[in-house]
């Protein structure tokens, strides 16, 4: 149940009780937070560890929109704060918790293409001029929109310790990151992440491996469809989930899922995977300054 919302902006918090009947509270965060137990942060971007540290801190589970921290630090901070409280905390990157996305990953793990050897994954879309993710210089752009969503698979198969990362952006007049690309490398291991808010190129999820590939074709992210691939080009496995919505359903269920207490494993976003995430972030945000 949906009790109250928290906006310090109060024509903004006014607007969103009126288009959603939902009870807004502009003034006292405090105030807000004895009233839940548990809070979704959807604020921008910088303001995410804050409030998720916050919400935490007063006791409550907290599932925060991407990217929760800007560094490594932070986000052990959060995590390790959450465990040794007994808290639910869940980075709301929507893909992990997808069942098409499970299912990709349990299949690559299964060794049905080899050795995963290469993982490239591309979101883009040609956001409006006038958004936050191309005005704001500071916390806006592609990266931070999308990067999570990228990194996901690559982090997911290739694990936590690259080798060396490097990263390629187009900057706007005002300094907005319009595209960026990530390399990583590990032993005998690569990764490419495809980013943009004003480049469009095609959506979709590459896994080579050493006995076949996997293509998981835009939109990827929500993993409606994966094919796998071999040297003979007329064996192609295809495999569509069953998926509803927007993925946002099964983000909820993961996360209350985890509150009541079945579901305490976290294995479709570790901490660890997550933590790992803010590191490449940080890394980011070192070049970007």
């Amino acid at each position: 149940n949906i009790s109250c919302a928290y906006n310090p902006v109060p024509e903004s918090g006014k607007a969103f009780q009126r288009k959603c009947d939902i009870e807004c509270e502009t003034k006292n965060l405090d105030a807000f937070l004895e009233r839940i137990e548990a809070a979704y942060i959807a604020s921008p971007n910088e303001t995410h560890y804050d409030y998720a540290k916050k919400a935490l801190q007063c006791g409550k589970h907290v599932l925060c929109e991407k990217p929760a921290a800007f560094t490594k630090a932070e986000a052990q901070s959060l995590y390790q704060y959450a465990m040794d409280n007994r808290l639910v905390l869940m980075e709301a990157v929507k893909t992990a918790y997808c069942p098409g996305f499970g299912q990709l990953i349990n299949m690559v793990q299964s060794g049905k293409i080899g050795k995963v050897c290469d993982v490239e994954a591309c979101f883009t879309r040609l956001a409006n001029i006038d958004s936050r993710e191309r005005t704001d210089a500071a916390y806006g752009g592609a990266f931070l929109e999308f990067g999570s969503y990228t990194l996901l698979p690559i982090i997911k198969l290739l694990g936590t310790d690259y080798r060396d990362i490097h990263f390629d952006t187009i900057y706007d007049e005002n300094g907005v990151d319009l595209y960026t690309k990530v390399y990583m490398s590990y032993d005998n291991a690569m990764a490419l992440s495809k980013n943009g808010v004003a480049v469009k190129s095609e959506g979709q999820l590459v896994i080579a491996g050493t006995k076949g590939y996997i293509l998981a074709p835009s939109p990827w992210w929500l993993t409606r469809r994966f094919e796998v691939h071999y040297e003979d080009s007329s064996r192609v496995e295809v495999y569509e989930p069953i998926f509803q919505g927007d993925g946002f359903r099964y983000e909820i269920s993961d996360f209350v899922s985890k509150i009541n207490g079945i579901d305490k494993n976290g294995y479709k976003l570790t901490a660890e995977e997550a933590i790992a995430m803010a590191e490449v972030t940080e890394a980011y945000m070192k070049q970007k300054r």
